[in-house]
């Protein structure tokens, strides 16, 4: 006890505005539940475990520590079933989930001689006593981030739904037999809460959905909010656990299915029953009510009551359709969602280092199957874990190591590694023996609850619990890697990725400029129209300079195969038939050949500006590779955006050989008797100013606009056309500047492209680079986004130059022959909802990564994948 008074200046009692690690360790994944339990520095709040804590100890020379460990309790065998009272799972009073419960034990811990001392007890100072109190009642900074993150995602009561302005137009609707006001649709109905309106969502890609009445009838009324038919039923809490089993943590909606970010494996607070996730919440409404000034789903607190103007008692509905939680969930309950996972299948568990799985912390799929991948390759295994130990990396940490990425980095390597951590878990019913549990084939996994928070810490999406993009998250850690260690190139992992890209511009004057630039991915389109099972199709002449030679032999296939498809689909339609199964549809298959040659294939650009001829004109662009890195990371560009701005995913396959030889597309640079353009003048640097069209505004002005707002309006929308010009004019006739001269006016992007952009599910300020980008054009500002690494727009090629210097790094760089190690393949409409699954060769075999379950792979899903890394062979 004199030891601890000794040392009582070392203690502080934690203020509201500390935060308090007590969960896990921050330099490990130790919990109060590890055989040595965890220590809490009583003097700055972080834990550490058994073999961390001396190292905190050697660096701060704080001696006072709280211990905590959990110990399984021991539960008779007959223990009688409580009866729930709720309709949940894992809380009291809900359904049991046989989670084993545990036994707290908590000492004060003197170091360096672990003199341990009980907690509570009288004769411990009351100072001491103050602060583990406070320690104990705090909510642990683990725990708050990721109740931070899920709460910005949940649906909220809207203003427009608590202020809604009924008309009395003596509407009276009918509990059953509803039809669109405008067309014979029979589902997917929504009923405008304002005048009674009953119409139609919105059409989806393929076609099924509504024809945009609903939304229609909003932009031409404004009348706000509206509630799906046939989501409704009598018992309103019924309804709310009903649909809540599926839906409770719904990140985005949009009206009936569009951009959707669900994901039925990925719910935080969800419990998996028969292999789907069921969670539930006492907050949120299921009926699909729709909010169109704010493009949300919300919740309609007197929904009951909006219902009832129009006649419609609670008691006549029933539910009769999905929601759209449900719905996108019944989507991936598909083909890709069991091949890609190979459901159904039995694969052996894998224990030991490299085999550890990642805990999905609530939509991370992307970060985890990313993360496999990386730390799958020498370079990061090296850097990280090989010749970086956890106490090196402990020292070289600021004060807080949980905010730095090198620690976290180090952390998240030697748990995936060391091996530590994977070890077959005991079974959860098996308490009443804890020594001799049975173990069962699977582990707990790793939660990246901490690197999360630092990767994330500068990123507005990555920070939420929503789903993202692998590739994004891709670029983004690649990123962030490369800035924490700036200045230390010899010890950046990230450039074992990194290639340089050489563009080669011929300018119809015979003279060529060369654009250079560095990137760790290859972005290639897909090719459909050379899909080999749709009969034959001829290569393009630049083709066939570049002949790729692959190791594994074509896969035999019917060359008929996709027109047949379609012709007995058609059949069945007419006959009024379905599909009956997954594996009976057929999907164009696209080489990966072709989709290397289409990035080396010529291609025209537009507007380019030639300093050699002083005009704009259109030039013919070729690519290669400049140098060849130690991973080649392949993007397959699947999403893309169909007419009337929706996007879509290609149902297409991929054949993937097992390895690959890309010499060929090694660029040569300047060739002999080539000529460069000129470097460009100093008014050619100059951005042209765009000019209003004369047409468009003679038209504006017959309809009795003003001159000068008409040719703003057709500026600003970049003489995309009269109904375009129109649009903008009308909803900027109440801006202050709008009687400005142009001269003076800084011109800009159209608000109300960004406002598209952005309703898309961007971000506002990538809608507006996008836009710039792709001079005002929205589809090539789409294509911008999905596709970064593209150059081809005219405001990136308006200024030429002979040479385009790039970061004096040095790249690696040797042969072109690679082997696939590893997939990163996605299931689901969009790279914003569904799921993500990593496959990598490991120790010569398959193996997969789906979140904590890491097993060996049968049958890995080469022709899906979404990402696909290819490793360099020693030549």
């Amino acid at each position: 006890m004199e030891l601890l008074r000794a040392n009582l200046p070392r203690v502080r009692i934690p203020e509201p505005t500390n935060r308090i690690y007590k969960h896990e360790c921050c330099i490990s994944f130790d919990t109060p539940k590890s055989e040595g339990g965890l220590y809490i520095d009583m003097n700055t709040f972080l834990a550490f475990g058994k073999d961390c804590v001396g190292w905190n100890f050697e660096k701060t020379g704080n001696p006072v520590y709280l211990h905590i460990r959990q110990t399984r309790k021991l539960v008779c065998e007959d223990r009688p079933l409580k009866k729930p009272t709720l309709l949940a799972i894992g809380v009291d009073g809900g359904f049991d989930n046989n989670e084993p419960e545990y036994e707290e034990t908590r000492n004060i811990v003197i170091l360096p001689d672990y003199v341990t001392l009980p907690f509570p007890s009288v004769e411990l100072p009351e100072k001491v006593r103050l602060a583990v109190d406070a320690i104990l009642m705090a909510e642990g900074a683990e725990r708050k981030e990721q109740v931070a993150s899920w709460t910005a995602d949940k649906k909220h009561v809207s203003e427009y739904a608590l202020n809604l302005q009924q008309l009395g137009n003596g509407v009276i609707i009918h509990p059953s037999g509803w039809k669109c006001a405008k067309c014979d649709k029979t589902e997917n109905l929504w009923l405008n809460l304002t005048d009674g309106m009953i119409l139609c969502g919105r059409r989806n890609w393929d076609g099924t959905g509504g024809n945009n009445h609903a939304i229609e009838h909003f932009k031409e009324t404004g009348y706000p909010v509206a509630v799906k038919l046939g989501t409704i039923t009598a018992d309103l809490d019924a309804a709310e656990h009903e649909s809540c089993k599926f839906a409770c943590q719904e990140t985005r909606y949009s009206e009936d299915n569009v951009l959707m970010l669900i994901s039925c494996s990925d719910f935080a607070t969800g419990t998996r029953l028969n292999g789907k996730s069921r969670g539930f919440t006492s907050t949120c409404r299921c009926s699909d009510v729709f909010s169109y000034p704010e493009d949300e789903s919300v919740l309609d607190p007197l929904l009951a009551q909006h219902l009832a103007f129009f006649g419609i008692d609670f008691s006549s509905l029933r539910k009769t359709e999905m929601t759209t939680a449900e719905r996108e969930l019944d989507q991936n309950t598909n083909f890709d969602w069991n091949r890609i996972q190979e459901s159904g299948q039995e694969m052996e568990p894998l224990f030991g280092p490299g085999y550890t799985g990642l805990v999905n912390l609530g939509n991370s799929c992307y970060l985890a199957a990313t993360m496999q991948v990386v730390f799958s390759t020498r370079s990061f295994c090296s850097r990280y874990y090989m010749t970086q130990s956890l106490k090196k990396a402990f020292e070289a940490a600021p004060a807080d190591p949980t905010v730095d990425l090198n620690t976290q980095l180090a952390k998240l390597a030697h748990g995936l590694l060391s091996g530590k951590y994977s070890v077959p878990a005991p079974e959860k019913e098996d308490t009443t023996n804890v020594a001799n549990a049975t173990p069962i084939a699977k582990q707990e996994g790793i939660p990246p609850r901490m690197f999360k928070g630092v990767i994330a810490a500068s990123h507005p999406e990555f920070s939420t619990m929503r789903q993202q993009d692998a590739l994004e998250f891709f670029l983004h850690f690649i990123d962030q890697v490369e800035r924490v260690n700036a200045g230390k190139p010899e010890f950046d992992p990230s450039t074992s990725f990194k290639f340089g890209i050489e563009e080669r511009l011929l300018c119809p004057s015979g003279k060529v400029a060369y654009n250079r630039r560095h990137d760790c991915i290859l972005s290639l389109s897909i090719p459909l129209h050379l899909a080999i099972n749709k009969g034959k199709a001829s290569l393009p002449a630049i083709c066939l300079r570049f002949p790729f030679v692959l190791s594994d032999a074509d896969v035999q296939y019917n060359p008929d195969e996709l027109e047949a498809f379609h012709k007995s689909k058609g059949e069945r339609d007419t006959q009024g038939k379905e599909v009956r199964s997954a594996d009976e549809i057929v999907r164009p298959r696209v080489r990966l050949v072709d989709c290397l040659r289409s990035f080396v294939a010529a291609e025209e650009v537009h507007d380019f500006y030639s300093t050699e001829l002083k005009a704009k004109v259109t030039a013919t662009k070729t690519a290669g590779l400049i140098s060849f890195p130690d991973y080649l990371v392949l993007h397959m560009r699947k999403f893309v955006m169909e007419a009337g701005w929706v996007p879509k995913k290609l149902d297409v396959y991929i054949d993937v050989p097992d390895t690959i030889d890309i010499s060929d597309m090694r660029s040569k640079g300047v060739q002999p008797g080539e000529e460069l353009l000129p470097e460009p003048a100093a008014e050619d640097m100059a951005e042209p100013k765009l000019l209003a069209d004369d047409d468009i505004v003679s038209q504006l002005v017959s309809m009795g606009f003003n001159n000068l707002h008409c040719q703003k309006a057709a500026i600003n929308t970049s003489n995309a056309g009269v109904e375009e010009a129109m649009n903008w004019l009308l909803s900027h006739m109440d801006d202050t500047d709008i009687d400005a001269p142009i001269s003076q006016e800084a011109q800009s992007v159209d608000q109300s492209k960004v406002d598209t952009l952005v309703s898309f599910g961007f971000q506002e300020d990538v809608a507006r680079k996008a836009l710039k980008a792709s001079g005002g054009d929205i589809e090539k500002a789409t294509d911008w986004i999905f596709n970064p690494t593209n150059v081809s727009s005219s405001s990136d090629m308006d200024v030429s130059s002979s040479t385009t210097s790039i970061a004096d790094s040095p790249l690696p760089d040797g042969g072109g022959a690679y082997r696939l190690m590893g997939i990163v393949s996605h299931i689901g409409t969009s790279t914003q909802c569904g799921h993500y699954v990593a496959h990598i060769n490991k120790d010569g075999q398959w193996v997969i990564f789906n979140d904590e379950k890491v097993r060996v792979s049968k049958n890995p899903p080469k022709e899906m994948g979404y990402l696909y890394v290819f490793e360099r062979l020693n030549s």
